[in-house]
């Protein structure tokens, strides 16, 4: 399972990769067999949790005593994960019946409600778990004996890379999580980002907060909190992705949320668009030159708006001619969050900040 050589193909297809859940599933595997049957299965065959099967190549093996751990580098194909390239290791220890898990050095624990596994327990999501769980039992079944095992997942380095993940704010301490609902990871499929935002609505449903900040980025995150006074738990790291703030918000209410952006993501938040970045939605400029006149502009204001290059560029010429086309913009964006909540009790407000972290709208 090593990565390829980069290639100058402009069209090569993405390459996928494999969850840590998977790698964790093919370690213990593997360090199991060593214990039951006698050696380490290499290279180790898995089943994933929605059919097929993947195998993957150790790195690591060691038995001591009556431990064996094994270990696989992880792979996440083309997809821009933290933990591309890690060793994910797994050391297994027979008990006298059943499954339990244990978080070893780079591993987290949870430490906060509202989380898929309860407090006090490793990091280790329930698929992961259930893949272990089957690929242990199979293991047992070929001695004709009931699976037993305490397994402890590690992952060194675990503690530093967890620092550029969302794991800190949700409560997550010591290390990084180990997840995966699939086994299998889509290059660029944001299913992690979207995955991070509803647990960290989770928590801060579980702890009762009232109010939430879903901001685009970390210079609208940081003049968010700092006007609103919010705990890190509420601070939500929406990125390009409001669609998946709102869904979920429909269905898992807070009481009040505040979309914290720059103007031009905002403005396409405005028109409708749920996807904010800029390959996927781009900023409608005549929609700018109409909210220009709304606001009280002229015609030649809004043409000038129109023609603006940028949105930036657009809100400069707005506030040159004494037009409050951010304040616009809010209430445009508002209204459209509004809508996508579609009746849920989210009492919705917006807040426009420029480059340089300073609030120009809010509404």
């Amino acid at each position: 399972m090593t990565r390829p050589e980069a290639t100058s193909e402009p069209n090569r297809p993405l390459r996928s990769g494999w969850t840590t859940g998977a790698c964790a599933t093919a370690a213990a595997k593997s360090a199991y067999a060593a214990l039951l049957l006698g050696s380490f299965e290499d290279p180790v065959t898995i089943a994933l949790p929605r059919g097929g099967s993947a195998a993957f190549a150790l790195a690591y093996e060691l038995r001591e005593g009556d431990t064996a751990t094994a270990g696989v580098i992880k792979d996440a194909g083309d997809d821009p994960d933290v933990t591309h390239g890690a060793l994910i290791l797994a050391t297994v220890r027979p008990c006298d019946t059943g499954v339990t898990f244990r978080a070893g050095k780079g591993v987290g624990t949870v430490t906060r409600a509202g989380l898929p596994v309860p407090v006090g327990e490793p990091a280790i999501n329930p698929v992961p778990r259930a893949m272990i769980t089957t690929a242990l039992t199979e293991v047992a079944d070929r001695r004709g004996i009931p699976v037993g095992a305490e397994v402890t997942i590690s992952i060194p380095g675990g503690e530093a890379l967890a620092q550029k993940t969302w794991n800190p704010r949700l409560g997550i301490v010591g290390g990084l999580s180990v997840l995966g609902t699939t086994g299998i990871v889509t290059p660029y499929s944001c299913s992690a980002w979207i995955h991070s935002i509803h647990r960290g609505i989770d928590v801060a449903r579980a702890a009762g907060l009232g109010h939430i900040a879903a901001a685009t980025g970390s210079t609208s995150e940081k003049a968010a909190q700092a006007a609103l006074g919010l705990p890190d738990m509420a601070m939500i790291d929406m990125g390009d992705f409001a669609g998946g703030v709102l869904k979920y918000l429909r269905h898992h209410p807070v009481p009040r949320l505040t979309i914290a952006g720059g103007f031009a993501k905002l403005a396409k938040l405005a028109a409708g668009a749920m996807d904010l970045h800029s390959s996927r939605s781009q900023v409608d400029h005549a929609r700018l030159a109409a909210w220009a006149l709304e606001a009280g502009g002229g015609e030649a204001t809004a043409a000038a708006v129109a023609a603006a290059p940028t949105a930036m560029a657009a809100l400069e010429i707005a506030r040159q001619h004494g037009i409050d086309l951010a304040a616009t913009v809010a209430r445009h964006a508002g209204e459209a969050a509004r809508e996508r909540l579609d009746g849920a009790s989210v009492g919705v407000d917006v807040m426009v900040v420029d480059r340089s972290g300073h609030i120009v709208a809010h509404g």
